[in-house]
Order: C-alpha cells, then structure tokens, then sequence
C-alpha cells in the first residue's frame, strides 16, 4: 500500500512523503525523546529524520515497513546528537541530598532530563495499541525509567530501546545499527545489568497500580497544598520519599527532612500564594504549579510537579521549577 507513494516520493512529490511520514511523527518524538531525555531535543531529531529520510528515499528498499526504516533513521539521529551533548541528569546522581534548613540551592545549568506531557503520548499511541503494549509504553516512559537509560552509553542504550521497547529482533536490531547480532546481545545485556542495580526491584507490580488510587492521591495533595496543610501532605509520603527540583541541585530525603523543607521554606519563606491544576506526565500523575509571590496579584506559573507512586505512597516528588514546560502541557498562563 506504500509503494505508490513512495514511488511518488522519490520522483519529488513531497506530499507523497508527508502522507508516508507524518503519521509516525508523535511516536517517533517519543522514541526520540526516549533517547535524548527533553521534548527540545526530540523535536530537532525528529526534523532532523525527516530530512535524512527525505534525501535518502532511493535508500530505502521497501523489504521492512516504511515505519520501520524510520525508526532506523531516528535511532542514527539520535545517537548523533548525543555524540554532541552529554546525557541528561537526575539530582540525585550529581549531588548528596541537602539540609531543608538552608533552603534550595540556586538553579544550575545542566542537561536536567524534563517531563513528557501524557496529551503528547495519546496522540502518540498508535490505533491498534493493546492493553499489554500500553503496560509496556507506561513502564518505559516514567521518569524512574528515563532517568536509568541516561546512565548506559548512547549505542547501549539505543539497543535496549530497539530490543526491549520496541521488541525488535536481534537481528533487526542489528542490521540498522550496523553491529553484529553477538555485539547487540553483549550490549543488551550490560544494559539490563545497568538498570537493574538502579531500577525498584519488582518493577513489573508497581507500574500496573491503579489509576482512581493515584488520582485520589493526587487530589489530596492538591487540596493539602493549596492550604499549606504540611501535616496532610507529608501524611502522603512513604517514608524514605525524595523530593527532587531541578534545575536546581538540591534534593531532599526523607519524610521529616522534607517536612522541615516545606514547613519552613515553601509555607514559610514563600507564602501560602499558591495554585494547583491536575495534569499527566510520563503516565504518572501530575500538576500544573502555580505562585504569587508575597505582595503580587497575580499567580504566575511556577513549575510542573510529577509523582511517583508506589503502594499508594509519593516515593519521589518531582518539582520541575521552570515555567517552559507549560507550553508543552497546553496549561493556562494563570490558574
């Protein structure tokens, strides 16, 4: 069914190529994203597939999906544009967590990993998606997961997502990276070995947790926070919770350390000026953060908070303190 347009392609035609290209485009920038770790650089390797894609057609054989050869080009561009950066980071891999009394360092600039709005991954999710492959779309794209594969190198990494994200064969997987099928094995398997010492053991249980609970959950924090309730919010954590902010480098472990920061420094130094919305990010529940500085009017956006929920616990609190991600969240410039 491809032929015709890809015929057409090749002779110029470039509405042929959109009508080939672009309905891969939304999974493509998760694959991407997947890789590289921030929508920005998502969106620049998905162009820059599209214009290898486009100058390249006389390469493609028409033996593998069109699909296919896609994500071939994709992986290429991706593992180009990590030779010229460096991976994206975690707090809790650069800096030992802090004391909640002297308050959050100032931001830094590093490659910071950033959330992924769930309205970019339905749009995303392809037609025939079952209920097993959206297990599976969930597991790989929670934070925890993310911020794991940005510890392998780029081509170990880039085998894992071909194997066991998109379960492509050895073979496959092989033939694209341009390695032998015993190279993709021993990569795949440093790679698993990798993230196993640095994801949660029994992985497989907490990504299939309810949805109401963590919705429920959320809820309670959104109420507790807009009434600078800390009792009810720490209430909310399990007890060796982390609370990460990035950009900024601190971080804080703990239960009481994180009762002590909020206490003192979010209701305390901040002020109870604050506004929450619900939102999505990499299949976990989220909000939108909203603030009014003491003396101000106006709420003005803050950053986007993602949790990570476990037996109907907050084991680690993402504040992403930037108001950008706002744009790719669609969420409202006031609460």
């Amino acid at each position: 069914m491809e032929q015709p347009d890809v015929d057409a392609a090749r002779a110029g035609s470039a509405d042929a190529f959109e009508r080939l290209a672009e309905p891969y485009r939304r999974e493509l920038q998760v694959h991407c994203y997947r890789m590289l770790g921030t929508i920005e650089d998502a969106e620049d390797a998905v162009q820059e597939t599209y214009l290898r894609a486009w100058r390249r057609l006389d390469s493609y054989a028409g033996s593998a999906p069109f699909r296919a050869w896609l994500y071939g080009i994709a992986t290429h561009a991706c593992l180009d544009a990590l030779r010229r950066r460096k991976a994206r980071v975690w707090p809790t891999d650069v800096s030992p967590p802090g004391d909640p009394r002297r308050g959050p360092a100032p931001p830094v600039e590093l490659p910071w990993l950033q959330p992924y709005p769930d309205r970019l991954l339905e749009a995303a999710a392809p037609a025939d998606d079952e209920p097993e492959a959206f297990v599976t779309a969930k597991e790989t794209i929670e934070l925890a997961f993310l911020a794991a594969i940005q510890r392998l190198p780029p081509r170990q990494r880039a085998v894992l997502v071909l194997r066991d994200v998109l379960d492509w064969s050895a073979k496959d997987t092989a033939l694209v990276l341009g390695f032998t099928r015993a190279a993709v094995n021993s990569a795949l398997a440093r790679a698993r070995a990798t993230l196993a010492d640095h994801l949660p053991a029994g992985r497989g249980e907490w990504t299939r947790r309810s949805s109401a609970a963590e919705e429920g959950m959320l809820r309670r924090l959104v109420a507790a926070w807009e009434s600078s309730d800390v009792t009810a919010l720490v209430a909310l954590l399990r007890a060796d919770a982390r609370l990460v902010m990035p950009p900024r480098l601190s971080w804080f472990s703990g239960r009481p350390d994180i009762e002590v920061f909020l206490r003192e420094h979010v209701f305390g130094v901040m002020g109870d000026g604050w506004r929450l919305r619900l939102t999505r990010a990499n299949r976990q529940p989220a909000f939108a953060l909203y603030w009014r500085a003491p003396g101000e009017v106006e709420h003005r956006p803050f950053g986007i908070g993602v949790l990570s929920v476990e037996d109907r616990r907050i084991t680690e609190l993402a504040v992403f303190i930037q108001p950008d991600p706002f744009r790719h969240f669609a969420l409202p410039a006031r609460p």
